[in-house]
């Protein structure tokens, strides 16, 4: 949801304006998937970073304005919380040495960045929640000023009608209480992009839907928040309920949340778009003048203002994209369950992992959604939110595995495959490909390393240990070695 929207009260009558115009941006939509009017496959590598800002000690720093103007590169904005920044980075192709140009253009990207957020006192920590981050950080007043956060908090305030509800049981226990969406801000995340033809979306979908819980087993880097040791990937259940539009009431009677996995396999892109329609009424009822049924009728490719907008409001784990650039439009994957960090290697690892898996998986012969419920692949993400490299996940053929095994025995050596049909380079897809194997061997992530230097910590408290710990972490994040060889305590 990164449009920019003015701050303003909606009325009954935009509500309804605003729901005939998406079904009819739908209706454009189906039409112009019935017409092939897309651009094709183009495998290039896209991604978003956010990243958080801390002050000299490790604490959080609500800067980003003051960073951002530093700073002042295009492909930097702002994010939910003043704590908050995101670098877009330009799609890259991955033949050759693609992936290592792509992490050169983070890593470029990243130092100047630091550079110059310096220079106001600031530094980046690319991290799933920043491990330092208070209760008393997150309210109203640290929501960043643009006024798209301010209307996206109000609606989404309105439509509960109650504060929220954060509730996490992990090793430890979070149970409290937001009057903001601000939390929500806590969640910075890796956001890989995949261009695909309308014919071959939905089998994309269904495989990035498949991958999840490995993708998130592997990459785990979010074990604390507020102080509490709670899951792998706390990143997981706080951003499901920290965006949260439903009262108690209205889970029980089954009302779909706005952070969704999904609850079937689809066969069509439309699909999610259509449920988006059916199932979610708008949290920001804006409708522009274009009629899309005139413009495509004069040839213009439409934007779909309002079915875009309505579909960033529905935070999908992997969301679809429909965009136009220079008159043409193209559809994407967005794949959205990665935490950021912890190094840009190793993120770039966790890029070329799931990239390989979806040159592969999708053109199988006998998919692998068809012969698990899709009830199991929700499960799964959960699994490895929870329990990281030692979650149990369903495969099938395997059954129950330990997440480790599973990715080394089943998913690497497919990875392999990919990338070596991409094109990539043996060098770069070696060195990417054997950072998530000793992931796996060492039982080394990010939240595994993050926990063992907290738990080697003594006689401090626990704010002082995590502040301690951020600060080591930031170190090495700027080094770019990857995590399973940062020291153990």
């Amino acid at each position: 949801m990164g449009r920019d929207v003015p701050a303003m009260v909606f009325s009954r009558e935009d509500r309804r304006r605003y729901r005939d115009k998406v079904r009819r941006c739908l209706d454009v939509f189906a039409q112009m998937l019935r017409e092939s009017r897309f651009e094709f496959d183009r495998p290039r590598a896209g991604m978003e970073i956010e990243l958080n800002l801390v002050d000299d000690r490790g604490e959080p720093a609500m800067k980003n304005a003051e960073v951002l103007a530093a700073i002042a590169r295009p492909d930097w904005a702002t994010e939910l919380g003043q704590f908050n920044v995101e670098i877009n980075v330009m799609p890259e192709s991955l033949r050759g040495d693609g992936v290592m140009r792509l992490e050169k253009a983070v890593r470029d990207r990243l130092n100047h960045a630091e550079e110059r957020a310096n220079t106001v006192g600031g530094h980046m920590v690319m991290v799933g929640i920043l491990p330092t981050l208070r209760e008393s950080d997150v309210h109203e007043g640290t929501l960043s000023a643009n006024p798209r956060y301010k209307l996206l908090n109000e609606q989404i305030f309105q439509a509960r009608g109650e504060d929220l509800h954060l509730s996490i049981a992990g090793e430890e226990s979070l149970d409290t209480y937001a009057d903001s969406i601000t939390p929500e801000a806590a969640c910075t995340s890796l956001q890989l992009h995949l261009q695909v033809s309308p014919a071959s979306f939905a089998a994309h979908w269904n495989a990035a839907q498949v991958l999840a819980g490995a993708q998130v087993a592997v990459a785990a880097n979010s074990p604390f928040l507020f102080g509490r040791k709670l899951w792998q990937e706390t990143r997981i259940p706080l951003f499901e309920q920290a965006t949260d539009t439903r009262s108690e009431e209205l889970k029980a009677q089954g009302v779909r949340p706005r952070v969704w996995f999904g609850e079937r396999w689809i066969t069509s892109v439309f699909d999610l778009f259509e449920e988006n329609a059916r199932y979610f009424p708008a949290l920001l009822p804006l409708c522009d003048d274009a009629d899309p049924r005139e413009e495509l009728a004069r040839g213009v490719t439409p934007e779909l203002a309002e079915l875009t907008l309505h579909n960033g409001t529905v935070y999908r784990w992997n969301r679809p994209v429909y965009a136009v650039v220079d008159g043409t439009p193209h559809l994407r994957v967005e794949n959205r369950v990665l935490p950021a960090g912890p190094s840009v290697a190793d993120a770039v690892a966790n890029a070329a992992f799931y990239y390989g898996l979806m040159r592969v998986l999708p053109q199988a012969e006998r998919p692998v959604w068809t012969q698990m419920s899709f009830a199991a692949a929700r499960d799964n993400l959960h699994e490895a939110a929870r329990n990281g490299l030692e979650a149990r996940l369903y495969w099938p053929g395997l059954g129950e595995v330990a997440a480790a095994e599973l990715i080394l025995r089943r998913l690497l050596p497919l990875a392999y495959e990919g990338l070596d049909l991409w094109g990539v380079d043996p060098g770069p897809r070696d060195r990417l490909l054997g950072i998530i194997e000793r992931r796996c061997v060492t039982g080394r992530t990010g939240a595994s390393w993050q926990s063992e230097m907290v738990k080697a910590t003594k006689g401090l408290d626990r704010h002082e240990a995590l502040r301690r710990m951020t600060l080591r972490y930031i170190e090495h994040m700027h080094a770019n070695e990857p995590v399973h060889t940062w020291p153990s305590p």
